[in-house]
């Protein structure tokens, strides 16, 4: 299995992640960001929310002061588009994207997996690799009753440490999920544990993403 290692990375490393919803970032990458920016000197990250009202945005905003704990360079946008329509409000949509383009000058992009069953996932998804053409793009993963998990083929390893606590701000800072079957910390690991073993994670942990176009 051939390994990149985090050292090539150029410095400051620029990241753009983008999610459609308050907590979206977090289970798919945020595993990924908190390894990155413990292994980089400089990093610098725009961190993007697409649909989020009222406690959710204070949720998001407290969520990424906890994930972006020591980093210098950091903006956090979040936007109101209506959850669950982005499709219908396409064009508003596009033209936010388009305004991303002067923010950030990504160095790697998360975003949501262009086969996901949610439909905002996959508008935000298409508009990522419509606006960010000559990027490097990585795309994560969201467990959802549709299940429509696919099989990743990059793999980010991660020691149990910053596993759990990946899942430990997921629990504290998005008290509105709570009540959902599928928010907790057992879903989480388990995936985080799946991924691991896939990918044959010395630490046993490990986040999964689609690498439509990687150029090494």
């Amino acid at each position: 299995m051939l390994k990149l290692e985090l050292s090539e990375v150029p410095s400051p490393c620029r990241i753009l992640a983008i999610g459609c919803h308050a907590d979206d970032i977090e289970i798919g990458c945020g595993g990924t960001i908190l390894r990155l920016i413990e292994a980089l000197p400089t990093i610098e990250v725009c961190w993007v929310v697409l649909s989020a009202h009222g406690v959710r945005v204070e949720e998001v905003h407290a969520s990424a002061d906890a994930f972006l704990h020591g980093v210098e360079r950091q903006q956090v946008i979040v936007r109101d588009f209506p959850d669950g329509f982005l499709p219908y409000s396409g064009e508003q949509v596009k033209q936010f994207f388009e305004d991303l383009k002067p923010v950030i000058t990504p160095d790697l992009v998360f975003t949501h997996y262009r086969d996901d069953l949610h439909q905002d996932h996959r508008l935000a998804s298409d508009l990522t690799w419509n606006t960010f053409r000559d990027h490097l793009i990585l795309e994560y993963e969201i467990p959802k009753y549709d299940g429509d998990f696919g099989s990743p083929n990059v793999f980010v390893h991660l020691d149990e440490t910053l596993a759990r606590r990946k899942v430990e701000n997921l629990l504290a800072f998005f008290q509105t999920q709570r009540d959902r079957r599928w928010f907790t910390e057992d879903l989480f690991l388990g995936l985080l544990r799946i991924r691991g073993m896939e990918s044959n994670s010395p630490a046993r942990y490990a986040e999964g993403f689609y690498g439509r176009k990687v150029v090494l």
